[in-house]
């Protein structure tokens, strides 16, 4: 498995596991990031800080800490 930090620019993904606490989860899911959901990787921050990813049509900017939660498996 893989997780969400290491993906590249471009790839689609789909959302295995999400390996956070209750509050962290319920912000997740509440932006549409819960399992089997289907995510876009758009764009690294310069430091890898952070990065942006397009849920739907939403456009989401996780913290490297917080993309390092979420299990996925490239499309």
């Amino acid at each position: 498995m893989k997780k969400l930090s290491t993906c590249r620019v471009g790839e689609k993904v789909k959302v295995l596991k999400l390996n956070a606490d209750t509050e962290l989860k319920q912000r997740l899911i509440s932006f549409g990031i819960m399992k089997e959901a289907i995510i876009e990787v758009l764009e690294h921050a310069p430091a890898k800080s952070t990065i942006e990813i397009k849920v739907g049509k939403t456009r989401i900017a996780l913290r490297a800490k917080e993309a390092d939660m979420i299990e996925v498996e490239i499309l």
